[in-house]
């Protein structure tokens, strides 16, 4: 193959891919460059499925290369080891928006792998992973059908910024990653935002479709060069007579079953249906031609069919509610006595418990950047989703990319409204999920919302969220005839529908946003509607949140770490401190407190003890205050000389008295006055421009004998 370039122009940047150069044996292999952000990514399918493969494995994954920034790994272990979070979100970022557009009944394995090459600090290259591996896929021979554009979006100063630096990103009010087709349909999105309105995120939209078409016009373009024409391949289909006589077994009891009050009821009663045919088709055409695989599958495809047919020609739902009706909901907090802050939130059948703990900014999680922007998050939160929210038993391991990244929606969806560059804790947030009946992300961002006010935390305004589905009907040409939309889905909505958008805000905008879809493409339009729906389930349920805690608690939980703020010349740290941490680690151990210093010379001191913060703040306003001229100190002799002793008169300072000044009478030798360890009065005479301090026992008996004689 030969080495082909191709440049596209997107806002006031250029996006280069190449291939023909690296990764040759590949199907399919691209490099793409943002400034000096470089990406290769590489895409392989299998020449044929595994025997007895039931569902299309495809494999995306992205990996960060600490030598693509100049720099060695970060701690003990100098080789990449496993993904990040960073990494698993990126990988999550290219799957979705590629996965619909590979043949339906294609089961060869594929494997799309992004590496980054050179990271400039400056350009995210999770982008460029989404772009390479649409390129990747669209010059190779793998059936697949894009090419796809991609831009991250962000708005400083009311303009719209194609693709903004980490610095720009720092300034703007929007951060879209937006995946766009040749169509000018929506196809992905994702991403978070300060109460941005649905008009400007409609025109956010709009703007990054367009900054799309020069991406998949290159793509075209490097495409027709390379010239490499699409294999054939064999589709893994029911066989029509299979599927037809599945639907006449079946016949008219699966509407019925369908709409089976409860989601455990309405599986049962659909399985034991299933269970049935099932066996009359083994019965009929062999197990050999009748696997579990085609049973599964059969089956799938008349639930699919019967649940479309009821929303799109019945209006009828699962759950028997309108296409526009919310479940019930309600709310409970402060349910847990040890927790800083907690909460119950219920939607329906999905149950999420949220729990507040407050830390200090030593907790705040740090992390290799090697791409640029934050490398410290002060709040976090965690996902949690166990088998037995689903009724289901399975493999107990640690959370996996589907934890991870419905964590990260809930996460960004109400940072927006924390003040962390003012608020003095880390904030940790756990959402576990008890029972999951269709969007647990959302319910984890009305749960932690909750969770945080019972704990006390300011946050600027409450946050909701709740996700919208569609169910559609096609012409022979793919363009969407009929649809529905569907407030606030359950899980088989989701898996028997087309799209799965999930919308988090407050009553002022939208914070968090995230669209999954098994279409092709949504048309724009429908998108403005979509959104538009959000918005008024989002104010139906703040005002039941409201109902339950309308403003965060004035008080902490008394088990949560109390701070006080304590303001010290920047230059007294070192003191502060000590050689080898020795001043602070005193404190510390006598106080029991936690001590954070910052470099403008702000102390936070957290404590669950009054006590122990009473000691902790005399001893840091002891150890950084100044001397002051005039001032009497009850000091100690920490040094003889000659020619006087110095003492120690605040914690970790010391000045000279002169061997004059020890008394108001000639001393021949110190040690005929003090010794070492006396504990005497001083009193300050002055401080030279080196910060030198001169003391005077005899000026300070002076003054304690006039303050005697004053009294008497």
């Amino acid at each position: 193959m030969n080495h082909i370039t191709i440049t596209a122009q997107t806002g006031d940047k250029e996006v280069t891919i190449e291939t023909g150069k690296l990764a040759k044996q590949a199907d399919g292999s691209v490099t793409i460059r943002l400034g000096e952000t470089i990406v290769l990514v590489a895409a392989v399918a299998a020449t044929k499925a595994k025997p007895g493969q039931e569902f299309f494995p495809l494999t995306v994954d992205y990996r960060e290369k600490a030598a693509a920034a100049g720099r060695f790994p970060g701690g003990y272990f100098k080789r990449e080891g496993r993904p990040t979070e960073k990494e698993i979100l990126t990988c999550r970022l290219t799957d979705r928006p590629i996965r619909p557009l590979f043949p339906k009944g294609w089961f060869n394995e594929v494997q799309v792998q992004s590496v980054l090459l050179s990271a400039d600090g400056e350009n995210d290259p999770d982008i460029l992973s989404i772009i390479g591996a649409s390129a990747a896929l669209t010059v190779s021979d793998i059936p697949w059908d894009g090419p796809l554009g991609a831009v991250r979006l962000g708005r400083v100063d009311g303009q719209f910024v194609v693709n903004p630096t980490h610095e720009e990103r720092k300034k703007s009010d929007l951060d879209l990653i937006y995946v766009g087709n040749a169509s000018g349909d929506v196809v992905m999105f994702e991403g978070s935002a300060k109460e941005i309105t649905e008009d400007d995120f409609n025109g956010a939209l709009v703007a990054a479709q367009e900054a799309c078409v020069p991406l998949i016009k290159a793509q075209q373009q490097l495409a027709a060069k390379v010239g490499k024409p699409k294999r054939t391949i064999e589709l893994s289909l029911v066989p029509d007579e299979i599927l037809n006589d599945a639907k006449a077994l079946a016949g008219e009891r699966m509407i019925p079953a369908l709409l089976t009050p409860g989601k455990l009821a309405r599986e049962a009663a659909c399985k034991a249906i299933a269970d049935e045919v099932g066996v009359k088709l083994v019965e009929k055409y062999g197990a050999e031609k009748v696997t579990a695989m085609v049973v599964k599958e059969a089956f799938y495809h008349i639930q699919k069919e019967n649940v479309r047919s009821l929303i799109l020609n019945q209006g009828k739902r699962l759950d028997g509610r309108t296409s526009t009706q919310i479940r019930a909901l309600s709310g409970e907090v402060g349910m847990l006595p040890r927790a800083h802050g907690s909460a119950l939130f219920c939607r329906g059948e999905t149950q999420a418990v949220s729990l507040v703990t407050l830390g200090t900014t030593e907790d705040a999680q740090e992390f290799d950047s090697y791409t640029g922007g934050a490398n410290e998050k002060k709040f976090i939160l965690h996902y949690n989703f166990p088998n037995f929210s689903v009724g289901e038993t399975g493999r107990i391991s640690g959370p996996g990319r589907r934890e991870i990244g419905h964590g990260a929606l809930a996460e960004r969806s109400i940072e927006p409204m924390l003040p962390l560059s003012t608020y003095p804790y880390a904030i940790r947030i756990t959402s576990e999920i008890m029972e999951s009946n269709g969007s647990t992300s959302m319910a984890s961002v009305c749960g932690g919302t909750l969770a945080l006010m019972d704990a006390g935390v300011p946050l600027i305004r409450p946050v909701a969220g709740i996700s919208i589905g569609i169910c559609t009907e096609h012409d022979k040409e793919d363009a969407i005839t009929k649809y529905e939309l569907l407030t606030d889905i359950i899980g088989w909505e989701d898996a028997f529908c087309d799209m799965d958008c999930k919308i988090a805000g407050t009553a002022n905008g939208i914070t968090g946003f995230q669209l999954d879809l098994k279409l092709r493409g949504l048309p724009q339009a429908i998108m403005k509607e979509t959104i538009a729906r959000a918005k008024d389930a989002r104010e139906v349920i703040l005002k039941a949140m409201s109902e339950v805690i309308s403003a965060p608690r004035a008080e902490l939980s008394k088990y949560a770490p109390r701070i006080e703020t304590i303001k010290i010349n920047p230059e007294k740290i070192g003191a502060l401190i000590g050689p080898g941490g020795k001043n602070i680690k005193r404190i510390v151990d006598e106080s029991g407190c936690e001590i954070n210093i910052e470099d403008d010379g702000t102390v936070n001191i957290y404590s669950t003890s009054a006590e122990g913060m009473k000691i902790a703040r005399e001893a840091i306003g002891g150890m950084t205050a100044e001397a002051e001229i005039n001032r009497v100190y009850r000091g100690k002799v920490v040094t003889i000389k000659e020619f006087g002793c110095f003492v120690e008169f605040l914690p970790g300072k010391d000045g000279l008295c002169h061997i004059s000044e020890l008394a108001n009478f000639r001393v021949k030798q110190t040690e005929d006055i003090v010794k070492m360890g006396d504990e005497i009065w001083v009193k300050c005479l002055g401080v030279d421009e080196k910060g030198r301090v001169r003391l005077s026992r005899k000026a300070a008996m002076a003054d304690r004998e006039k303050e005697i004689a004053e009294k008497a």
